[in-house]
């Protein structure tokens, strides 16, 4: 008999930054997970998101509904299912992170029914997946900065990392130069070095900053311009040699066959948890492969590692300092990066290997 999926449950959990954060263009001192748990059978499946704690009631009223009698198989029919419901709710933002969190959730359900890692559901196509270390906020002072960055390069030996620049919009530029002649005297020159604007500068701006970085080595320059300016990301890309990376925020598939068609980035982005879980990511992915580029995953590496090990065509899973932290507290099961790379599914663990810490998670529990 097809199993079937018999319910779906949310919690929320807000956990503060260890420090004041703040990137070119937000600030922040605390991040939310919403989690979403799908059961069948005796089984659960677990999937989250990064976001408002509203993406739960998108959850509880919108999407279980919806799930409740469906085959716990077929996960593509499940997709399709919820982001039809959602064309009047408008599906960018926080609708999309609840999709996302729980078709992750579903493909997990699906990978401990039969017993399987989820990249051996998936098919593996590497058994290392590479990760940079990344942080390096503009909050940050020099030995704040310094010291992270030598613990990934030197304690942990992940032979890359990023630091954010574009201070206060763009408006830091002297600032940011300083940080990042730091930040290549701390990693020496035998660590590759990336940086993120979080679309802080003009047009011009950032090809002038991009030749200094340049200067210095950095060969990953993060949304240069906003990510919704593919012309201005395309004409930062054809001005310097630095590899042009953006595709956090896309939603939806459209939008990422927009951003390649455009020609905006040398490496696509794609974030699982926002996009549309496994299922969009790894039809994303193949966009790419397509046009010949790489896919990066952007933050919440855990949900990405299986997922990553599947795509011929990843060059790294971004391990960011926020979720890995939370990551780390609110499950078991977490990976370890030593020497730049995670091993997903090497232990056999089914599905994607995280088990929630109630013991651990209850007191940042919010909803």
């Amino acid at each position: 008999m097809t199993p079937v999926v018999g319910g779906v449950e949310t919690a929320v959990y807000t956990v503060p930054t260890d420090g004041p954060e703040a990137d070119g263009t937000l600030a922040w001192n605390s991040t939310t997970l919403v989690l979403a748990t799908v059961l069948s059978e005796g089984t659960t499946g677990l999937g989250y998101t990064y976001g408002a704690p509203a993406t739960a009631d998108v959850i509880a009223s919108e999407l279980a509904p919806l799930l409740v009698g469906h085959s716990a198989w077929d996960v593509p029919a499940a997709q399709e299912t919820m982001s039809r419901a959602v064309r009047n709710m408008g599906r960018p933002g926080l609708v999309a992170g609840a999709i996302s969190a729980v078709d992750l959730a579903l493909w997990d359900l699906k990978a401990r029914l039969l017993d399987l890692p989820l990249v051996r559901l998936l098919g593996a196509h590497r058994a290392e997946v590479p990760v940079y270390g990344s942080g390096g906020f503009t909050t940050y002072d020099d030995e704040r900065q310094d010291r992270q960055l030598r613990h990934w390069a030197s304690e942990q030996g992940i032979p890359r990392v990023k630091i954010k620049i574009g201070e206060d919009r763009g408006r830091g530029e002297g600032r940011d130069r300083h940080r990042v002649a730091r930040a290549r005297g701390s990693v020496g020159d035998g660590v590759e070095l990336y940086v993120d604007a979080n679309g802080a500068y003009t047009r011009k701006q950032a090809v002038r900053v991009a030749r200094y970085l340049d200067d210095h080595g950095v060969t990953w320059f993060e949304e240069p311009v906003s990510s919704d300016d593919l012309a201005g990301l395309a004409l930062v890309r054809a001005a310097t040699a630095v590899d042009v990376t953006a595709g956090e925020y896309g939603y939806t598939l459209p939008y990422f066959g927009a951003m390649l068609a455009a020609g905006a980035v040398d490496c696509l982005q794609a974030d699982a948890t926002r996009c549309g879980g496994p299922t969009v990511w790894l039809r994303a992915a193949a966009l790419a492969e397509a046009r010949g580029l790489h896919v990066s995953a952007h933050c919440a590496p855990h949900a990405h590692a299986h997922m990553a090990a599947a795509v011929p065509n990843l060059r790294h899973v971004e391990w960011f300092h926020d979720h890995v932290r939370i990551e780390n507290l609110l499950f078991d099961g977490t990976l370890d990066p030593e020497g730049g790379v995670i091993h997903p599914g090497r232990d056999g663990t089914p599905g994607h290997g995280l088990t929630l810490r109630n013991d651990r998670a209850g007191p940042y529990r919010v909803r």
